[in-house]
């Protein structure tokens, strides 16, 4: 995808985003960019993270070579407690999209949309390739707006019929269970979510979790987990036996090693970076396939890479471009 260079700045909020760029548009962007990475084509560093009293700020950047090429740079701020006492969103920020031929800035986009978008675009690439075609029924660990496009994602890849939803707030998921009535699926907040999590084919976590929640004892044969809330190394969501027990794919395991699932899994001395099986990238480009087997438990690793933000901001920059949406600013 190329755009014709400006000399002005996008200026994209999140009203101007929403609903702009159809999901799957998103999933194939994403899916690009893990090919690309796999291929070497992508310039991925590694993020910056600091921490404070009540959350944290991270910078994650990326470069993609798509069209002239585009260099993206995501500053988010992570609170966990904001919705529950300030009624303000979990994650707030922006992202500046730069052409990286000229190295001028031709877009600032907000980073709530982008982020819950590329997220959920990267679980559905996952999906494709590590859930088994048939699976039916999925439960959902946290009901914020992670969860839902995470449901969505999962329903882009499969024909899910049946959703348990779980959150330590049940006020959370009886919400989202409302949302849903006028779908085709059975809906239930369960009482007893482990049980809920055997029953399913396929499990989200998707929680600001500091302690895992997830075991080896709560997962059946077959099932495959994608596991996208530990995006920094305080979080925490899968116990390390699952680690162990599960083929595991990760979106960069070098990432995951210090701030995803695996990291807590190589602190506990149950896995190494080597017991990875693949990136996502390397099942994208056919270097290695995904799911071998029905009775394997696969497990998608995914603690978000700067080169999913590119993608998802150059498509979503083209569009608004084509569409005059969002509002332009003169830099001149």
């Amino acid at each position: 995808m190329d755009v014709k260079p400006t000399s002005n700045l996008l200026v994209l909020s999140r009203e101007d985003l929403d609903g702009l760029v159809p999901f799957g548009e998103y999933v194939d962007a994403v899916a690009d960019a893990f090919r690309m990475h796999a291929e070497g084509r992508a310039v991925l560093p590694a993020p910056m993270h600091i921490a404070t009293e009540h959350g944290g700020f991270h910078v994650k950047a990326g470069l993609l070579p798509i069209g002239r090429g585009y260099a993206a740079f995501k500053v988010n701020g992570n609170f966990p407690e904001n919705r529950e006492l300030r009624g303000l969103p979990t994650i707030q920020g922006g992202i500046f999209l730069f052409d990286a031929s000229t190295g001028s800035p031709v877009a600032l986009l907000d980073s709530i949309e982008i982020t819950i978008k590329r997220t959920g675009a990267a679980t559905a690439v996952a999906t494709r390739y590590l859930a088994r075609p048939e699976s039916r029924t999925v439960t959902i660990f946290g009901c914020g707006v992670q969860g839902r496009i995470q449901l969505t994602a999962v329903r882009h890849e499969l024909d899910i019929r049946q959703v348990f939803l779980v959150d330590k707030d049940e006020a959370a998921a009886q919400a989202f269970a409302s949302e849903l009535v006028h779908e085709r699926l059975e809906v239930d907040v369960p009482s007893k979510p482990k049980k809920a999590a055997f029953a399913s084919d396929v499990i989200v976590t998707c929680t600001s979790s500091q302690t895992a929640y997830l075991g080896a004892a709560d997962v059946r044969s077959g099932t495959f987990i994608a596991a996208v809330g530990a995006d920094n190394p305080e979080k925490s969501e899968i116990e390390p036996a699952l680690m162990k027990k599960a083929r595991v794919v990760t979106d960069l395991t070098e990432q995951c090693s210090y701030m995803g699932d695996l990291h807590h899994a190589i602190r506990a001395g149950v896995l190494e970076t080597a017991d990875v099986y693949a990136e996502l990238g390397d099942l994208v480009a056919v270097r290695k396939p995904g799911r071998t087997t029905p009775e394997e438990i696969t497990l998608f690793d995914g603690s978000g890479v700067g080169i999913q933000d590119v993608a998802a901001s150059v498509r979503a920059f083209a569009l608004a471009r084509k569409l005059n949406a969002g509002r332009s600013l003169s830099l001149n």
